[in-house]
């Protein structure tokens, strides 16, 4: 018999209002906030954050130090390199114009949401308000300021599309849009 349960480290600071689904485990120093929903069989690890109502597909690993913010949708399957940063907002101020704190209401979420398959290498940045495609792949370092279609292989500050990638992460041969490893055949 197969027993499922989670594991939370004992360091980690998770809401009791966030959802965990079954065999994730949750490492040392994460923090994850009210609302936040996290699928079976992640892998959340040291000191990621994900903030309030991000949602997390089901078999998603992320990696050390991770931020992961409200406005976020990461679907099935996803991989999140470490240090990868998402923001949430295109103009954020600490301040309103008059001088005054910035209050939850003052703040303009943009969504992002990374479809399935899809990884980010580490130290990205992800500027809100895009859509990483399915299976799409994200060299490290780069800064994605625009939507990357499915299989897209992007990099680059700011991140471009540089060709194509198989499911396994191999790149296209563009002319026969065929896998020269594996032998996947892609549409675009």
């Amino acid at each position: 018999m197969i027993k499922i349960s989670k594991f939370i480290h004992k360091t980690a600071d998770v809401s009791k209002d966030a959802k965990i689904g079954e065999n994730t485990k949750i490492w040392n120093w994460v923090q994850v906030r009210e609302g936040a929903e996290i699928g079976k069989n992640c892998i959340i690890s040291k000191g990621v954050y994900i903030d309030t109502k991000v949602k997390i597909g089901n078999n998603v690993k992320i990696q050390n130090h991770a931020s992961v913010y409200h406005g976020v949708t990461i679907e099935d399957g996803a991989f999140i390199g470490p240090h990868v940063c998402f923001t949430n907002d295109k103009l954020p101020r600490s301040v309103n114009p008059d001088g005054t704190l910035k209050s939850g209401d003052d703040w303009s979420i943009s969504e992002t949401r990374i479809k399935e398959g899809a990884s980010i290498g580490a130290n990205s940045t992800i500027v809100c308000g895009v859509t990483i495609g399915k299976w799409a792949f994200i060299g490290a370092g780069s800064v994605v300021t625009k939507d990357v279609p499915d299989h897209g292989l992007v990099y680059g500050n700011p991140a471009k599309l540089q060709g194509y990638a198989c499911k396994k992460g191999h790149k296209i041969n563009k002319e026969r849009m065929e896998c020269p490893i594996c032998h996947e055949k892609i549409k675009v």
